[in-house]
């Protein structure tokens, strides 16, 4: 008995020294066609975790220590694209880095995770503007949501290596996906065109006075709601501007209503005041320009919760889009032709 003990002792403890013991690092290599860049950056969401050398030839091999596996960027000059690193992972990749993110291709332990991804981001662009579904009629709407979630879930089951913390993150994502679509489709026929639109009263006017939706009945009205320190919404005043001026003498009044508050000046509404009236000063921006204050009834009636949003009001004030097209939309204009505006 006591040699059998000893025998199972000396096998298991050759079992325990022969499994291999887990990387705390990974490997990754590849070859970059067309590139003139001598450095491969990668970097997650915070900060830049390792630069890589790149040869003459495009060819580069290193090792890093991961201390998180996940989604991580890796970029050679302006170019970039997404790719899946953990320890234990030996990745080779190969890609052209004039189109890097569509010429990439993946190989070795781990490389289906980023293959799956570049997939899946390849599948998103593909869907375009998620407001034309948004659009369909309710059948058509749903039959359109049951085959994005199939296509979701299609792409995520046909890689077989997957690791389990990225496959059950995007399964949960491709059910998001659902409820997002269900959501905003059930809220978007809540302001859904021909209602009455909700109304705002007694908004300051930048000029002097007070505004109120009332005030520019027997119009159109292109509604911008926006705030100082949104970018994006910067970003579309040059284009607003020149539609005030193109549409100058036509039945539309355009009308940007700031949501600019305490919180974002210090704590103080008579800051938040001035720094929207020096901001138009400032960008010397035309049109009617009012600020909401403390009045969030407008904004909570159309479910703002993003900004820039803009919103078209026909003339009895009834809502033509809820979520109009920006200025800088060419498809802005072909609305307002159809309107003979």
């Amino acid at each position: 008995m006591k040699k059998v003990c000893t025998l199972l002792l000396g096998l298991l403890i050759m079992s325990a020294c022969s499994q291999e013991q887990p990387k705390n690092y990974m490997t990754l290599s590849g070859q970059l066609e067309n590139n003139k860049d001598t450095i491969l950056t990668i970097a997650n969401k915070k900060e830049v975790i390792k630069k890589i050398n790149i040869n003459t030839a495009g060819a580069f091999k290193d090792t890093l220590k991961i201390e998180t596996g996940g989604i991580y960027t890796i970029q050679t000059g302006n170019n970039r694209a997404a790719i899946y690193l953990k320890n234990g992972f030996n990745i080779t990749l190969k890609g052209d880095t004039e189109n890097l993110m569509k010429s990439l291709k993946f190989s070795g332990k781990g490389s289906d995770n980023s293959n799956f991804i570049i997939a899946q981001i390849e599948k998103s662009q593909s869907i375009g503007n998620p407001q034309l579904i948004l659009d369909l009629e309710e059948a058509l709407f749903k039959k359109k949501v049951d085959q994005l979630k199939f296509e979701y879930d299609s792409i995520l089951t046909s890689y077989n290596n997957l690791d389990s913390t990225l496959y059950n993150s995007i399964l949960e994502q491709n059910n998001q996906l659902v409820t997002y679509f269900n959501n905003t489709y059930s809220k978007n026929k809540v302001m859904e065109r021909g209602i009455l639109s909700p109304k705002f009263e007694n908004y300051m006017d930048v000029k002097g006075g007070e505004k109120s939706l009332d005030s520019f009945k027997g119009k159109y009205v292109y509604i911008d709601v926006w705030a100082t320190w949104c970018g994006p919404c910067i970003q579309q005043i040059p284009y607003l501007q020149t539609l005030e001026k193109e549409y100058h003498n036509k039945n539309i009044e355009f009308v940007s209503i700031s949501t600019d508050e305490s919180r974002r000046s210090g704590g103080s509404w008579e800051a938040a005041e001035k720094k929207w009236r020096g901001f138009i000063k400032k960008r010397n921006m035309t049109g009617v320009q009012l600020w909401s204050g403390q009045d969030y009834s407008f904004q909570q009636a159309y479910q703002i919760n993003s900004i820039p949003r803009f919103i078209l009001i026909d003339p009895e004030g009834k809502i033509i889009d809820a979520n109009a097209p920006r200025p800088s939309d060419p498809g802005l204009k072909s609305l307002f032709t159809s309107l003979d505006i």
